[in-house]
């Protein structure tokens, strides 16, 4: 019996590494083992050293975040797409829109377009462009958004708000959120010398970095064996000397990463090991509506968590004793300590936070398609 040909899909990336948590480890690895797809991902490169026989990775020539080599990046990304023809294409950021649709033009590909944030309250309201220039920007790529929209065949929304949040998606759209894929084997041990936090993710003043260092400082002066792990990628040098300089004094203190990519595996490592993950997004627009990909990864994973008094997130955790309320801005150290010692937390199983769920309503869309 003839095999048959398996349809080719090309997963892309401009800022995002080849081996980013979603598009590589949840969306390329379930089609990859689904056995009908031959999968390509384009991304940043990484140094992580990582392996996966089903997928061919492309990675893009490295570029500093505002510089030229990051508009090559597109074209080196159309060039790939010339020579691989896929018949369908992914694509996680508004940089790449005009790239797949010309493919599409070219070669008619399928495009499908997985909207991870908001751009428009994104830019307005984090402080990753100057501030003269954050109006100007973030209409030029909502609009961009806006002229693409009727080109793109499928939307996938991260973040259930997008749906109202963005009227471009219309009715086009599938929301598949940033639940966690918990490895085989994973078990978490804890080092009885310590009271371990950890703070992971994108390190920047809107994730909260800067609320999180101080809680640490204010707890481990009261008690000694407290210690702080920051896990993350900063995308603004300046930043990082900021937190470098934050920490400097305190060898309780310990940041991975920086100015690198982290790869994902020793993020669960670090949950692994850690006694409690901090979560303190300073109040924004931007963040209103949303659910951190750390706080499904956390809950998944029974680690603990430092929670600052977002109703929703707070009611997420409840029914599974997962949280402490922290007052971020002026904490009650002692009564947070006395939670931490009591440690009573995860009475129960929480329910729906892995890609599990997600991943069947992921392969009915690129089935459809």
């Amino acid at each position: 019996m003839q095999e048959m040909k398996k349809r080719r899909i090309v997963l892309a990336s401009i800022l995002k590494p080849v081996n980013d948590t979603r598009m590589f480890e949840k969306m390329g690895i379930s089609l990859a083992n689904s056995e009908k797809y031959e999968i390509h991902i384009i991304g940043y490169p990484t140094e992580t050293k990582f392996f996966e026989s089903k997928i061919q990775f492309h990675p893009l020539p490295a570029f500093r975040r505002l510089s030229v080599g990051r508009l090559l990046a597109r074209l080196k990304t159309l060039q790939i797409l010339i020579n691989v023809k896929p018949e369908l294409i992914l694509v996680t950021t508004h940089e790449l829109l005009g790239v797949a649709i010309l493919n599409r033009i070219i070669f008619g590909s399928k495009i499908i377009y997985d909207v991870q944030e908001n751009y428009w309250l994104n830019i307005r309201h984090t402080n990753a462009f100057p501030r003269i220039l954050r109006g100007l920007i973030a209409f030029l790529v909502r609009a961009k958004e806006l002229v693409t929209a009727p080109f793109v065949s499928r939307f996938i929304l991260a973040e259930k708000c997008y749906a109202e949040e963005l009227n471009f998606v219309r009715d086009k759209f599938s929301i598949i959120e940033n639940k966690c894929k918990i490895p085989e084997g994973f078990v978490r041990k804890l080092d009885p010398d310590f009271i371990r936090l950890i703070f992971t993710g994108t390190l920047a003043e809107s994730t909260g970095i800067f609320q999180a260092i101080d809680l640490a400082k204010k707890l481990h002066a009261f008690e000694s064996k407290i210690r702080l792990d920051i896990i993350g990628f900063c995308a603004q040098p300046k930043l990082i000397r900021k937190i470098e300089k934050a920490i400097s004094q305190d060898s309780y203190i310990t940041l991975v990463g920086g100015g690198n990519f982290v790869s994902h595996s020793i993020i669960r490592d670090a949950i692994a090991t850690a006694n409690f993950g901090l979560i303190c997004y300073p109040p924004s627009p931007h963040l209103e509506n949303k659910i951190p990909t750390k706080l499904f990864e956390y809950l998944a994973c029974h680690l603990p968590i430092l929670l600052q008094d977002h109703e929703r997130w707070v009611q997420m955790c409840l029914p599974c004793k997962a949280s402490i309320k922290v007052d971020f801005e002026e904490p009650d150290v002692a009564a947070i300590l006395t939670e931490i010692r009591r440690g009573a937390f995860y009475t129960s199983f929480p329910e729906g936070m892995t890609w599990q769920n997600e991943e069947t309503i992921f392969m009915k869309v690129i089935e459809h398609l």
